[in-house]
């Protein structure tokens, strides 16, 4: 009973805590949280009278945020600047969500006062349909403006970013796909990509072709466009250049390694003897049988094949209008080829199950140098892929 007692004092503490955080919010001009907060609680339970206080709460927020807005719109109205059109757009758009929000909860009881809570609900639709047509004629405007007159990639992209919106706010006006494709296609940095051997091994072509496979790095860079065939149409801005410096292959080595092992293993059975040499008997006069029990030993040969490739370059980034290198990044991996067999002398009862394990191995053909370097590949393409995330163009 006492744990019930105490489980109900800490709800109630905590729902006067949410109520009071709430009327905070509302006190203090935060209407819109006042709101959230009120049709969060309302929403999982809007009959329960300890949710009476977020009723009060949700009609008296709702009515001073929507009174708040509808001056600031009228304000931002008579101001006549068109830049103000998209904060009036979205000012109606959230008092209609808001409306929409509260309308499944209706309706919502006050109790002590014997009636429902009320709201002032208002229909935006054609406000919003008229200022939606306003903003985009602007956006379309100013945006074709900037396009015409863009000098460099970044009034591009602001013509884009204008053109994108507006195709969000309002599908399929006029030509806006089109003008963003264009505003898109001149504010790309366009990289070409190639690949330098300066080393005295061939690089497989597989692993060149998964190199130069963009397709596969996840790259999110909405700006920047990575052409591994150049194309003589596109006039390129940047060149990045994968080079090979070294590439280390060791010799194929076998080391050996001996390891004597000895152990004690039951060998059969013999009578328990005193320090006499005399049988040793049980209370029934039996004689009394213990295990046999031998040294083994063992010569157990461990063979490590092993082989190695280093693949060392690095990444430059030119920029091709002034011939600059901007930057230069180390591309480097290792690829350790290893393999473990063994085989034994003597009782193989000596060997731990571990060593035994190891006789079921044997000797493999060593990889070719040619898969060595394509093996130490697969951690260039990671590495790659980082230093490509890293490097910014602007």
């Amino acid at each position: 009973m006492k744990k019930v007692i105490l489980l109900s004092l800490a709800i109630v503490l905590m729902a006067c805590g949410g109520v009071k955080r709430t009327q905070e919010a509302l006190n203090s001009g935060n209407y819109a949280q006042a709101i959230n907060k009120s049709i969060k609680n309302l929403a999982d339970n809007k009959t329960r009278k300890g949710n009476q206080a977020y009723v009060l709460l949700l009609e008296e927020g709702f009515r001073k945020y929507s009174d708040q807005e509808m001056r600031e719109i009228s304000f931002l109205q008579q101001d006549g600047n068109p830049a103000n059109l998209e904060v009036i757009f979205k000012k109606y758009q959230n008092l209609k969500n808001i409306q929409n929000r509260i309308r499944p909860l209706l309706p919502l009881p006050v109790y002590k006062e014997n009636r429902d809570a009320r709201f002032d609900f208002r229909n935006y639709d054609q406000d919003i349909l008229a200022v939606k047509e306003d903003l985009s004629e602007f956006l379309y405007q100013n945006a074709t403006e900037l396009l015409s007159n863009a000098s460099n990639k970044f009034d591009y992209r602001k013509a884009y970013e204008d053109f994108r919106y507006l195709d969000e706010i309002n599908p399929g006006y006029g030509d806006t796909k089109e003008m963003m494709e264009q505003a898109y296609r001149n504010g790309l940095d366009y990289v070409k990509v190639t690949v330098i051997n300066d080393t005295q091994q061939i690089v497989p072509e597989r692993l060149e072709s998964e190199l130069l496979n963009f397709n596969t790095y996840g790259l999110d860079d909405l700006w920047t466009a990575y052409h591994t065939n150049p194309l003589n149409e596109v006039e390129y801005d940047y060149e990045m250049q994968v080079a090979f410096r070294d590439i280390l292959i060791s010799p194929e080595q076998v080391n050996e390694r001996q390891i004597i092992k000895e152990r004690q293993v039951k060998d059969g059975k013999q009578f328990l003897l005193d320090e006499e040499g005399n049988v040793v008997k049980d209370s029934l006069g039996n004689k009394i049988e213990v295990d046999r029990m031998r040294t083994v030993r063992c010569n157990f040969y461990q063979f490590t094949q092993q082989k190695t490739a280093q693949v060392n370059g690095n990444v430059n980034f030119i920029d091709l209008r002034t011939k600059q290198s901007l930057n230069s990044y180390p591309l480097s991996s290792q690829f350790i080829f290893e393999h473990v067999y063994a085989n034994y002398d003597g009782d193989k009862r000596a060997l731990d199950n571990d060593l035994v394990a190891m006789l079921n191995l044997a000797a493999v053909p060593f990889p070719s140098d040619e898969q060595m370097v394509y093996d130490a590949g697969e951690d260039l393409k990671a590495r790659l892929k980082n230093i490509i995330v890293r490097h910014k163009f602007n």
